[in-house]
């Protein structure tokens, strides 16, 4: 069971490596690709998974805390690590947020495989609320540790700005809206949303798999290992705690446990790029975490699923 949900998966990551390798796809149709599924299909997939289907108007309280209290956790870790290692500011920023950003693309092909859509549209509830907080994080502290001398009015500009304008933020919180007070969504809308979401997935993994780079990874592997580890270990262990501890049902533990074991966003590389931090310690970090994850992920579904 466990090869039949990850090996599609990771396959379609690994055909992105040969697709780049035989000079089919090239940098600037993946920049081009990205671009796509995170202005346009991604939020489209969003909404439709979590607005589609109408919903009682209670909350998913026991996901949220038992996946936000130990992002928050692992967070503060990664300060820690970032005070006693004395790390740079160029580094501080893109290693802290590879210790709790998620690849949402992986989550939900994992979950859909694993849950079918019932699954989706419960972790589309927990993305809606993951993704702007760990925005906020993010963007807060690669503005902080940022090499350029920034007053506190910037920082918050930035700050604000990033979460505002972030579609993915605007699709979840829309899709949960709707899921509560809308209708159900006309057949033709449906269908469109459907043919859109059925393109999204295929291509950001493949495009994940054209990003990936080895470039660096020996320069960077040791901070790149402590980055995993506590993204791939020490965040679904705390995780786990807390579920538990909220007396998670069977469904919520795995889709809470799969939701925290998923390998580092690739988003962050591009975050790390466009406020001068580390880029390259950001790609080693998503090499190294997505390698890592096909483990943490099988460890998961063998103990929960």
């Amino acid at each position: 069971m466990i090869l039949d949900h990850l090996i599609p998966v990771f396959a379609l990551i690994a055909l992105g490596v040969v697709l780049r390798r035989v000079g089919l796809t090239d940098p600037a149709f993946l920049r081009r690709a990205d671009s796509l599924i995170y202005h346009v299909f991604f939020p489209a997939l969003l909404f439709w998974k979590i607005g589609g289907t109408p919903t009682d108007a209670s909350l998913p309280l026991v996901l949220w805390v038992g996946c936000l209290g130990p992002l928050l956790a692992v967070f503060g870790l990664s300060l820690l690590v970032i005070v006693v290692g004395r790390l740079g500011r160029y580094q501080a920023g893109a290693f802290s947020q590879a210790t709790y950003r998620f690849n949402t693309y992986v989550s939900i092909a994992v979950v859909g495989s694993v849950l079918g859509d019932a699954g989706v549209q419960q972790l589309g509830e927990v993305l809606g609320l993951a993704i702007p907080v760990c925005n906020v994080l993010a963007v807060a502290t690669l503005v902080w540790f940022s090499p350029h001398q920034l007053d506190y009015r910037t920082r918050a500009r930035l700050t604000v700005r990033g979460i505002f304008t972030n579609p993915l933020i605007i699709a979840c919180v829309a899709g949960m809206v709707w899921a509560r007070i809308g209708p159900l969504l006309p057949f033709a809308v449906d269908r469109t949303l459907g043919l859109v979401a059925s393109i999204t997935l295929p291509l950001a993994l493949i495009s994940i798999g054209g990003s990936l780079s080895l470039r660096g990874v020996r320069g960077h592997l040791g901070l790149a290992a402590v980055a995993t580890a506590l993204k791939c270990l020490v965040l679904p262990a705390i995780g786990y705690i807390a579920l538990r501890m909220l007396g998670a049902s069977a469904t919520e533990m795995l889709i809470g446990m799969l939701f925290l074991a998923m390998p580092a966003s690739t988003a962050m590389y591009v975050l790390s790029r466009q406020l001068e931090s580390d880029a390259t310690l950001s790609s080693t970090i998503i090499v190294v975490s997505t390698a890592f994850s096909f483990f943490t992920l099988s460890a998961v579904l063998l103990l929960l699923g």
